[in-house]
């Protein structure tokens, strides 16, 4: 993973001064495209349509093909000719793929021609052969008759999982180069944690097929990270801080626990789990109001699945109803309608559900993505109250139930979207473009380098999956100074404490942090003294007794037994941090204290250096007005 460093801020860059490239999010259900700004940012464009998500859908309606959502419209009348859920599948075999997935729009097949190759077989119109072409003779006077356009004819037509995403994309760069007005120089595309050597080399070669040059596939958490540090920092973060990406798409759930520091980030764990996502929120839906339209109708409607062909249809024409009131939900506190014409035997269905009964219906969804977070921060070793800032990818993701139901186990101080307010609207934080505007940052990054020297090479190179560079070993513990101190009170650690190398900081690395030291009263020599130490971070949980509530309903009626309520319990949490190693210690006289209020202090600067193989070197000196003094400096061999 590759992110910008965070420390200083970015000049802004015009556009027209480097080469011409955007970032695309493919999602297996949704994609979108996000182009650089004036100002060196990323915006998500809208393609000729008008949707800034596309949905990774095609479709062929006699000699018309239909590309993105206008595609998905086809799935109510035209399901046998409308192919989505492509991206999965590529750089797969068709023995891979399981025979018992339902599909609700072209069925995958094997190729007739090339073994074990998944495939679609749609039907399209195609034109008739010119008579001109047909003719046994050719004669000046039959080339000169014009000839009336021949009707088209039915045809069968096989494409390859490879071919349809060529397609695909091949749209999404034309929406890109229409928007800017000129022809694309490169890409980089957004790929899951999950994806294997033999999809990347397929995605690769589909995109190469429809005219992109691709710079990287980056994968899902790589971008997030890209996009959210790369600015400002949100209000309530700091630069080196434990985020949680939470990435709920249409067909799975994927986690990442990332360690960023000053701007680079650490995999601390990942988890995916395929049998959760944005589909099985449908599923309720769906079934959900298929309910609430027998119940107004008295029309029977069997979903998920349905079996006959006018249920399979209604089912189709719901779940794009729903598009529109998960969007409602996501925006609105208040309550959205799901509205569709002739549902079933020519009968309209408009329904209203709150977001309390929203929530109440997919609450086992949000309480499975929750004990999967806990799965995976349990797994990094880590408590939920480490993690500083969560950020959501995904429609799904947009729902506040969502954050609700995962935010109740975490610190009150986790920084989500949701509390920043940048969930919804093209927002910072807005889950649906946070992928492609990251892939579009990276391409920019990607775009700076230059291949004239071996440096530069080994630089770009750096950026493929696998490199050494993106298997750096990290800290495993936390080191920090402390200045002992004699009245220190109990749970200090004996002194003032100073973290400067965070745990799960990518070595090597260097760290550098500048403070006041007090050194007292009185007149004399001044010394300053520190020590350098390993620390154990942790998480003290208390449980503590909540007061009973007041009996209303008063003593119990004689003969009635008084029934003994159980003590309710609360869980109390409390970061914790524990001397573990001391590694090494550093003294010297000041030379240039000043006194303040009776009490003399200096400027410290001290300075932290971690070796690829875990050595240490500690150096600080004091800093006035006239420069830096002398260094004192201790080292601590590799373990």
């Amino acid at each position: 993973m590759a992110a910008q460093p965070n420390g200083t801020a970015e000049a802004p860059i015009e556009v027209s001064s480097l080469p011409t490239v955007v970032g695309i999010n493919f999602g297996n259900s949704y994609a979108s495209i996000a182009v650089l700004t004036k100002e060196g940012g990323a915006d998500c464009i809208a393609n000729e349509d008008g949707e800034r998500q596309i949905a990774c859908a095609i479709a062929f309606h006699g000699e018309e093909l239909y590309i993105g959502n206008q595609a998905k419209q086809q799935l109510v009348k035209n399901s046998q000719n409308t192919i989505t859920g492509f991206r999965n599948l590529l750089g797969k075999k068709f023995s891979q793929i399981s025979a018992n997935s339902p599909s609700t729009s072209a069925p995958v097949i094997q190729h007739p021609d090339i073994p074990d190759e998944p495939a679609y077989k749609v039907q399209i119109l195609q034109p008739a052969p010119s008579p001109l072409q047909t003719s046994a003779t050719n004669t000046p006077a039959a080339s000169n008759t014009a000839t009336p356009r021949s009707e088209p004819v039915p045809a069968e037509r096989i494409l390859t999982v490879s071919e349809v995403t060529t397609i695909f994309l091949k749209s999404l760069i034309k929406s890109a180069e229409d928007f800017l007005g000129k022809k694309v120089q490169g890409a980089v595309i957004t790929i899951p944690t999950w994806f294997e050597q033999e999809q990347k080399d397929a995605l690769e070669k589909a995109a190469n097929d429809a005219g992109i040059t691709v710079f990287q596939l980056l994968e899902e958490a790589g971008a997030a990270t890209v996009c959210t540090t790369t600015g400002s920092i949100p209000e309530g973060l700091s630069v080196d801080r434990t985020q949680l990406i939470v990435d709920l798409g249409a067909s799975g759930l994927s986690l990442s626990l990332l360690s960023l520091r000053d701007g680079l980030a650490h995999s601390l764990a990942t988890l995916f789990d395929h049998t959760v996502g944005g589909d099985a929120i449908d599923d309720k839906l769906v079934k959900f109001f298929a309910k609430e339209f027998t119940k107004k109708t008295k029309t029977p409607l069997n979903v998920c699945p349905a079996t006959d062909a006018q249920d399979r249809r209604a089912e189709a024409k719901l779940r794009l109803a729903l598009e529109h009131t998960k969007r409602t939900i996501s925006a609105s506190p208040g309550s959205a309608t799901c509205s569709v014409e002739s549902l079933k035997d020519g009968l309209d269905f408009t329904a209203t559900i709150t977001r309390l009964r929203f929530d109440m219906e997919v609450r086992s969804i949000y309480d499975h993505v929750y004990s999967k977070v806990k799965e995976v921060v349990s797994a990094a070793g880590l408590d939920l109250y480490d993690v500083d800032e969560i950020v959501y990818v995904g429609g799904s993701a947009s729902l506040p139930g969502l954050d609700e139901a995962l935010t109740l186990g975490f610190a009150e101080s986790v920084v989500t979207p949701f509390k920043q307010g940048t969930v919804v609207g093209g927002g910072a934080g807005d889950p649906t473009t946070i992928l492609s505007r990251g892939a579009a940052l990276q391409a920019k990054i990607l775009a700076q380098l230059g291949e004239s020297t071996e440096e530069e090479r080994e630089v770009k190179a750096s950026f493929t999956h696998g490199h050494q560079y993106t298997q750096a070993k990290a800290t495993s513990k936390t080191i920090g100074l402390l200045f002992p101190e004699e009245n220190a009170g109990e749970g200090s650690l004996g002194g003032q404490w100073v973290p400067i190398v965070l745990r799960e900081t990518p070595v090597p690395a260097r760290r550098i942090v500048a403070f006041d030291v007090d050194l007292g009263e009185g007149e004399g020599e001044k010394k300053v003294g520190l020590e350098v130490w390993e620390a154990k971070e942790g998480v003290k949980v208390e449980k503590i007794k909540l007061p009973k509530a007041e009996d209303e309903e008063g003593a119990p009626e004689e003969g009635e037994e008084e029934e003994e309520e159980e003590e309710e319990e609360e869980e109390v949490k409390e970061k914790t941090v524990e001397k573990e190693s001391l590694l090494t210690s550093l003294s010297f006289t000041a030379q240039h204290a000043q006194q303040k209020n009776g009490r003399w202090t200096t400027r410290l600067e001290v300075t932290a250096k971690v070796s690829e193989n875990g050595a240490l070197e500690v150096s600080a000196c004091e800093v006035s007005a006239s420069g830096k003094g002398e260094k004192t400096v201790a080292t601590v061999p590799a373990p």
